[in-house]
């Protein structure tokens, strides 16, 4: 299993924001503590991966992750959700024991 990965719906999202922006269409997921769980997931667009970062690629578009985070998020999966309660990039985490109703922050 790999050690992250992107789907198809997250990687077009993150394809068509890069597009706009004029930037790479890389993807950095990274954990800081807080949030209503305990830890939080940050997203933001990246113009280069680091070298210690973990790296998963689908249909052109890069997800990066560094180290420090990468024990908090090994095994999950990004996914890009459309709801009626509005849009978001989802980190399906297989890791976390809990999460929050904003769907934001988890704990381990």
């Amino acid at each position: 299993m790999a050690d992250i990965d992107l789907t198809a719906s997250a990687a077009a999202r993150v394809a068509a924001i890069a597009a706009r922006q004029g930037k790479p269409a890389m993807l950095r997921l990274s954990v800081d503590g807080g949030g209503c769980a305990g830890f939080q997931y940050k997203f933001g667009l990246a113009e280069a991966a680091d070298a210690e970062d973990v790296i998963a690629e689908r249909d052109g578009v890069t997800l990066v992750v560094d180290n420090v985070s990468l024990d908090l998020v090994r095994g999950c999966s990004v996914d890009y959700v459309e709801s009626l309660g509005g849009a978001a990039f989802r980190v399906e985490n297989p890791n976390a024991a809990s999460g929050c109703g904003c769907g934001t922050s988890f704990s381990i």
